[in-house]
């Protein structure tokens, strides 16, 4: 194993680990274990399975993430971004064929990694990313309406949301007033908590007293025993999903987005963790990391793993200095799940809904949202686009077409940065201009395919007008193949008109390009400067 794909566990051991890091990393585990427990368990039941999968996939995924993973302070768990994608597996296929499409998209993570496709995942242009996580919001807090409200719709909850929204306003009339008021007390918890108290665990008081509120007052509504029957006080055995050449032929498409999903998010979450702390997380150690959590978790009946943006700047917040507070907050969730299982059947259904909620309007990046649209036409309209395929079209496509977008867009800004112009002045003395069989052209910024039809039509006009064509490269900081034919092509036309062409300043890699692509020939010569190829051609000097 080379030094790149070592996991950060063990770099951290080999730094040395001692006690006084054991301590710190127990209580931000602990912190975030706190965190992790009704929210876990929120987005398993927002993802159509039971809320035991929820922390399944925590503890499991959760510790294996950390174990294995590329960054210091990653938590990994179920996130909200896999709620659609998870919910429309589960619809279609079953919970077998979420398990199986988790269990193949952590052998695509493995595989990305190994292949070190992690250095490429995070050129995901930020519009993209942000609208992509504006439009999960929009989402989740849409799919949890009827809980929070305690709606009864005649049928099953439509998925989509131009169908949705109908629905639920035509279940309008059956609104619930203590499964409203039960959600209006858990959002106003957490928000009074992070005013007054934001380093007191908001969420899990927010849902205790929701919870006690309920069993006191007799409320009627739904709670997670009256709908799952509770949750168990252990882990189950691992166990292989259901297998079939059918059912992996018809998951393989969920299981690709879960990787491209998982890919992003998790080293989107790794990049926030390093932009606090002043570490460097390792890209394709972590989707490594990642990949083999997904597989763990699918023995286990767990679903998808990612890293978490809350949890992992919860973990950072808290003090947690290594890998070790992610494996120990997976072993506190796992600790709480045996001590405290009977309790949770108590949990009122319209609390986690509204801890959803919260979690929800938290995804939305407001700020950069708001910067996005007032900073550029370009970058608003990706992030628009983004955002509305997400909401009304499917996840996947609004990655994709965003990020085509985006590339365009940068296509059509670097285009512009490259220049191509007559060179009046060099800096050692001023050109003589008197020489009207000789031009001096500078090229200069990134030559690439994007700007190959405007400066092929300047070096045309001229490539046969004059004795000696000096093609100045020393601003030209990189070459494309596009790019290098475009000037085989002048050469040619030079050639053929008995033009000497001079290319100066070339770096290394620039000048190989150029010979690679047949920029040579009796008529061409490459020299240091135009300084040079001046000297030479008042006959001052000879060809190097």
């Amino acid at each position: 194993m080379t030094e790149a794909f070592v996991p950060k566990t063990i770099a951290v051991f080999r730094e040395g680990y001692d006690l006084h890091r054991l301590k710190a990393d127990a209580l931000a585990g602990l912190t975030v274990a706190i965190v992790a427990l009704p929210l876990s368990m929120a987005i398993a039941i927002a993802s159509g399975v039971t809320p035991d999968r929820g922390l399944y996939t925590a503890i499991v995924g959760g510790f294996l993430v950390s174990l294995l993973g590329g960054s210091r302070h990653q938590i990994g768990g179920p996130a909200g971004a896999f709620i659609v994608l998870v919910a429309s597996t589960v619809a279609t296929h079953g919970v077998e064929g979420l398990i199986l499409a988790t269990m193949i998209s952590g052998l695509f993570l493995m595989l990305a990694g190994l292949l070190r496709l992690g250095d490429y995942v995070k050129f995901i242009p930020y519009p993209v990313t942000v609208g992509f996580t504006a439009g999960i919001a929009v989402i989740i807090f849409a799919s949890q309406i009827s809980e929070l409200l305690g709606l009864t719709l005649v049928g099953k909850e439509p998925g989509p949301l131009v169908e949705k929204l109908p629905a639920l306003f035509k279940a309008l009339p059956t609104v619930n007033p203590a499964a409203a008021g039960i959600a209006a007390l858990t959002v106003a918890t957490i928000l009074l908590l992070r005013r007054l108290r934001p380093t007191w665990p908001g969420m899990l008081i927010a849902v205790a007293l929701a919870s006690l509120a309920t069993a006191f007052l007799a409320l009627d509504v739904g709670t997670i025993g009256t709908r799952f029957g509770g949750i168990p006080r252990s882990l189950p055995l691992p166990r292989m999903p259901d297998f079939s050449l059918q059912l992996f032929q018809a998951v393989l498409p969920n299981a690709m987005a879960f990787a491209l999903l998982g890919a992003i998010e998790s080293l989107l979450s790794a990049v926030v963790a390093d932009g606090m702390t002043g570490r460097r997380h390792r890209s394709n150690v972590e989707l490594i990391g990642q990949g083999i959590a997904n597989i763990g978790s699918g023995l286990f009946g767990g679903f998808c793993v990612t890293g978490t943006i809350a949890r992992t700047a919860t973990n950072v917040r808290a003090g947690g200095t290594s890998p070790v507070a992610g494996m120990l907050h997976a072993l506190f969730l796992l600790l709480f799940m045996a001590a405290a299982a009977p309790l949770a059947s108590y949990i009122p259904l319209a609390s986690l809904a509204g801890v959803l909620s919260i979690v929800s309007w938290n995804m939305i990046e407001r700020p950069a949202f708001a910067a996005l649209i007032r900073t550029s036409r370009g970058d608003a309209v990706v992030l628009l686009v983004t955002l509305l395929l997400v909401v009304f079209r499917d996840l996947t496509e609004g990655i994709i077409v965003g990020f085509a977008l985006g590339a365009m867009l940068f296509i059509g800004r670097m285009s512009k940065s490259v220049t191509v112009a007559p060179q009046t002045e060099d800096k050692e003395r001023p050109l003589d201009n008197s020489d009207s069989n000789t031009v001096v052209y500078r090229l200069g910024g990134a030559f690439f395919f994007g700007a190959a039809a405007t400066v092929g039509s300047v070096l045309d006009r001229i490539a046969d007008q004059y004795h000696h064509f000096v093609l100045d490269c020393s601003g030209l900081h990189f070459i494309d193949s596009t790019g290098a034919n475009v000037i085989a092509g002048t050469l040619r036309k030079a050639r053929r008109a008995g033009v000497t062409v001079y290319i100066t300043g070339a770096e290394p890699d620039v000048r190989r390009t150029l010979e690679t692509h047949e920029v040579h020939g009796p008529n061409v010569v490459y020299l240091r400067s135009v300084t040079e190829a001046r000297a030479m051609i008042a006959g001052k000097s000879t060809p190097p």
